[in-house]
């Protein structure tokens, strides 16, 4: 089957990368890193990235593999994606690309998160002047049917979700910027209703969760999850999880899936009974450009 190259960028990459990862994920439910939902998370907020064409190869059937690049703001993430079982493009190819392309835009610094069981990836990775990092993340995932029963919120905190509160700024605005409701709201799994909040009886926003459900995969993903200072260790935080994924397992979804980073993040997880399945490390490559004019302009307070 022939493969082509095709080159998009906003929602057109957006959409795209959504295939690609739910065709990634049909095939084998332990490949690669990212759900799909993951991409649509990203998509948050607007960033440099956005303008870039992003390059994919397809076939008739659709994506079979991408470079995907995203301003970090301090650092730009190159994610090389493929469908494992069509062969039609080799890693080293997308690597390939991935490079010229990096190297083309005149990237200041490039990360790179590699699974700890993928040798290829890291010795392309390494082979172009990247180092480990040093920080990792661990991935995550449970039976919908083994998820811990909902824990009882601490009196005097509300539970509320985004379709109860529409006309509020939403509780995660402050970090991502003013454009996230309406960037979310593009991204085809979104929902309201699994976008979880708890407001104490001051209306202040104690914590919040986002939830993803892909009818697609039948995955649940946690993205993201964070307790305000000055609310924790009251339980909030298991309390948004256990009902977050109550509802993803209501909308059907069998596996449900989370990443962490942290002590903190590790002891809530595994303690609600998350199994890890992978760890990754963060790879990363500075290059020191002769002229800081003519590395990629990056707009006042994009991140």
């Amino acid at each position: 089957m022939a493969v082509r190259e095709v080159r998009v960028s906003g929602l057109e990459y957006v959409a795209l990368a959504t295939r690609l990862l739910h065709r990634i994920r049909l095939a084998d439910s332990q490949a690669g890193q990212w759900e799909a939902a993951d991409l649509q998370w990203w998509w948050r907020q607007p960033r440099p990235s956005d303008e870039i064409s992003q390059l994919f190869w397809v076939d008739d059937e659709g994506p079979v593999a991408a470079v995907i690049l995203t301003d970090w703001g301090g650092a730009w993430g190159c994610d090389p994606l493929a469908v494992a079982s069509v062969p039609a493009v080799p890693l080293a190819a997308i690597w390939a690309r991935a490079m010229e392309i990096v190297e083309a835009l005149k990237l200041d610094q490039v990360e790179t998160l590699v699974r700890d069981d993928d040798v290829e990836l890291r010795r392309l990775a390494t082979g172009s002047g990247f180092a480990l990092a040093g920080d990792s993340s661990t991935f995550c995932c449970m039976d919908a049917e083994q998820r811990p029963d909902v824990a009882v919120l601490a009196d005097g905190f509300t539970l509320v979700d985004r379709s109860q509160e529409m006309r509020l700024p939403h509780p995660m605005q402050q970090r991502n910027g003013p454009a996230m409701q309406t960037r979310l709201r593009q991204c085809s799994l979104y929902d309201p209703e699994l976008d979880l909040a708890i407001r104490g009886t001051d209306g202040e926003v104690a914590g919040y969760a986002l939830f993803w459900c892909d009818p697609m995969t039948r995955v649940g993903l946690v993205e993201p999850m964070r307790v305000e200072e000055g609310y924790r260790r009251r339980g909030l935080a298991r309390a948004m999880l256990t009902e977050g994924l109550n509802r993803l397992a209501g909308r059907g979804t069998r596996r449900l899936k989370v990443v962490y980073g942290s002590d903190v993040a590790r002891s809530l997880y595994v303690g609600a009974g998350f199994q890890a399945t992978s760890v990754s490390s963060t790879y990363s490559r500075k290059s020191i450009a002769a002229n800081p004019s003519d590395r990629w302009p990056r707009p006042d307070g994009g991140n």
